[in-house]
Order: C-alpha cells, then sequence, then structure tokens
C-alpha cells in the first residue's frame, strides 16, 4: 500500500464539502429578536392577521371596539385604585392555574422526545 493513499474514512461521514454546504451564516440580532428574516416575518403577521381579523368580523368585533373595550379596562383598574392590584392578581393567578401546569407538561414531553 502506498503512502499517498488517502486515509480510509467511515462510509457515512460527511464530507468537508457536505459540512461546507450545510453551514449558514449566524443569524443577526434583528433576526433573532424577531423569530427570522424581516420578511418572512411579515409576511407570517399579515397571514395571522388576516386570519384573525377574518374572525373579529365574523364575530361582528370592530378594532375601534376593541380599543375602547382596552381604554375602559385600563380606566376601571385605574379608579379603582388598589383594588386593581387585587383584581389583577386574582385574574394571574386563575391563570395561572391553567397555564403554568400545561407548560410543564409541554416541557416534559419535550425533553422526554429530545432522548
Amino acid at each position: 500500500m502506498s503512502q499517498d493513499t488517502p486515509p480510509s474514512r467511515h462510509p457515512f461521514e460527511p464530507r468537508e464539502a457536505d459540512l461546507a454546504a450545510g453551514r449558514q451564516p449566524a443569524p443577526s440580532e434583528l433576526e433573532n429578536f424577531l423569530g427570522g428574516s424581516p420578511t418572512a416575518v411579515l409576511v407570517r403577521l399579515l397571514i395571522v392577521s388576516l386570519i384573525v381579523g377574518f374572525f373579529l368580523v365574523w364575530l361582528d368585533i370592530r378594532p375601534v371596539d376593541v380599543l375602547f373595550g382596552l381604554r375602559n379596562i385600563v380606566r376601571r383598574f385605574w379608579d379603582a385604585g388598589f383594588d386593581a392590584i387585587r383584581d389583577i392578581a386574582e385574574y394571574v393567578l386563575a391563570g395561572a392555574a391553567i397555564v403554568v401546569p400545561l407548560w410543564v407538561a409541554l416541557r416534559l414531553l419535550n425533553m422526554r422526545s429530545r432522548k
């Protein structure tokens, strides 16, 4: 056997060309923040906005109604003073009673599927 022969490699070992083709540049800070390229995120937001808007109009809920509702909620909390803090805490605890166990279960299932 001559010394000019390249060392044998495992048949499933990737070649350097395959590894180089699979490398992608690191995403920018903006892409990290947005969760993808700005164009792709904009397209996704437009599609989701269209779907949500369709259902809101179907339910006869207009954007102005939503904004007035948010304004009224803020005004009620402001007028209520410290009772608002108690109400918010009650809402947070009620939501957390559902959200936190679901989140823990999903994280556990996600960990299990990675193994």
